[in-house]
């Protein structure tokens, strides 16, 4: 049919030429594509509770993606600074804010998935402001909110969905005082760690609270680091490892061997196509009124301690970024407290390694294969087609006798779905399969038309396409 339908068509052939047209563009949209999307906020079962009604903070999660985004916001103007690291940051306004102003002037901070797409919720978020009414076009009154986002493109998952403006603000409206989900929510709802070694555990964003007297302390974080999280003794918080690796792993021993540690022999390297764009995202919060020296001082002495919780930390594949707010509630100098400035700046530390360990989910475990499950042809015919994730990742699964096998026919691989050629799949039920490997995968056919890769908190949907 023609791309327009031509004038001198009677009406109810135009009707029917048009009627096709829309059909037809319906088919080009991804059931998944932005304008479909609806807008999760404030998930989470794991919370951070804490007494500070200043602060008020919202999350926002598309479940399609998963990606999302975390908003702070302010009911009263703050004071901020700003320190930046690694080879890769994406953030909004962080040159006004090393200007140094004595005034209050910050509304809020945003930190979002999408990459630099993301950016986009930092602006939102400003804009919500103004239409709320909170702030207005006046020069002394116009809305200012900073952000940063982390890159949870890649191979990480099959589609290019980002948390977009609708979902910023979604966010920014649902934003409760006292209440921090931990975990994979927010903006953390696809990070991840220790690509470097290849140990890709599954991260999020932390929280953690400290009050000392009237002195009240905060630190968040977005943990999507190409090195691994380390606790205080010394292990690694989270990793998958190579089954060479020693059961009591220590940060250390990682360092100590690189860049062997990296490689085949002492263990194995990071798989091809592993996304090597990485960022941790970070806010610091006090109510000590402090001055400008003083916040910056906070921000760079509390950026550089997270060097002992993240290791290596900052690096070329890095984006780090960490904001310092103090709302000037406790209105009298640091010296005058029990509190000195020094020892502000070192609890602050302390709570922002808090606050990464409490980022970690528990990571899903490799299933075990079930050999005991027998499919007949016919069972695993209905199986076989091709299923669509996304415009660029596809997977064709064929059944040879009584075996299934996978193959990426997009322009992506899948997981451990490669293009070059067909992997068999293991069963572990009727419906559910894996490819045994490091990392644990989790194929699940779920009636006529879907499959689901790692179905549960970080799942991928493709639907079988029509013959």
């Amino acid at each position: 049919m023609a791309g327009t339908c031509a004038a001198s068509q009677a009406l109810t052939q135009t009707l029917a030429c048009l009627l096709a047209l829309v059909g037809r563009a319906a088919i080009a949209i991804e059931p998944g594509t932005q304008a479909r999307l609806q807008p999760v906020v404030n998930e989470g079962e794991q919370l951070l509770r804490f007494d500070w009604p200043v602060l008020q903070i919202g999350t926002g999660e598309y479940e399609e993606g998963p990606t999302g985004v975390t908003v702070f916001r302010f009911s009263r103007r703050v004071f901020g600074a700003v320190d930046v690291r690694g080879g890769g940051p994406g953030a909004v306004n962080t040159d006004y804010l090393r200007i140094g102003y004595a005034v209050p002037e910050l509304d809020a901070v945003v930190f979002a998935g999408g990459s630099w797409y993301g950016l986009e919720d930092t602006t939102a978020v400003a804009t919500a402001l103004k239409d709320d009414g909170i702030r207005d076009g006046d020069w002394t009154n116009v809305a200012l909110s900073v952000g940063a986002i982390i890159y949870d493109f890649g191979a990480r998952r099959f589609n290019e969905i980002y948390p977009d403006k609708r979902l910023a603000q979604a966010a920014f409206r649902a934003a409760r005082p006292g209440v921090f989900p931990l975990g994979a929510h927010g903006a953390g709802r696809f990070a991840k760690t220790g690509g470097l070694f290849g140990c890709n555990a599954y991260s999020g964003e932390g929280g953690a609270f400290r009050q000392i007297g009237e002195l009240r302390i905060a630190a968040f974080v977005v943990v999507n680091a190409f090195g691994v999280v380390t606790r205080r003794d010394g292990h690694v918080a989270a990793c998958y490892p190579d089954p060479s690796w020693p059961a009591d792993l220590r940060t250390a021993d990682l360092l100590a061997g690189y860049p062997g540690s990296r490689k085949a022999g002492w263990s194995a390297a990071p798989p091809a196509g592993d996304s090597r764009r990485n960022t941790t995202v970070s806010l610091v919060v006090t109510n000590q009124k402090l001055d400008r020296a003083q916040l910056e001082r906070l921000a760079t002495q509390v950026h550089s301690s997270m060097s002992r919780a993240v290791q290596p930390f900052a690096t070329e594949f890095d984006g780090d970024v960490l904001y310092a707010v103090s709302t000037a509630e406790l209105d009298r100098p640091v010296d005058e407290s029990e509190i000195s400035n020094v020892d502000l700046d070192v609890l602050a530390s302390e709570v922002m390694w808090d606050a990464i360990l409490s980022s970690i989910p528990e990571q899903p475990r490799a299933p075990q294969p079930n050999a005991q499950v027998v499919l007949s042809e016919h069972d695993l015919r209905g199986l076989t087609g091709e299923y669509v994730f996304s415009p660029t990742v596809r997977v064709l699964v064929t059944a040879r006798g009584a075996k299934l096998f996978a193959q990426a026919t997009g322009s992506r691989n899948a997981y451990a779905i490669h293009r070059d050629v067909p992997v068999e799949l293991t069963p572990l039920s009727t419906s559910q399969f894996t490819i045994p490997g490091r990392y644990p995968l989790v194929l699940s056919f779920v009636g006529n038309d879907r499959l689901v890769v790692n179905p549960g908190h970080w799942e991928q949907t493709g639907t079988r396409a029509r013959p």
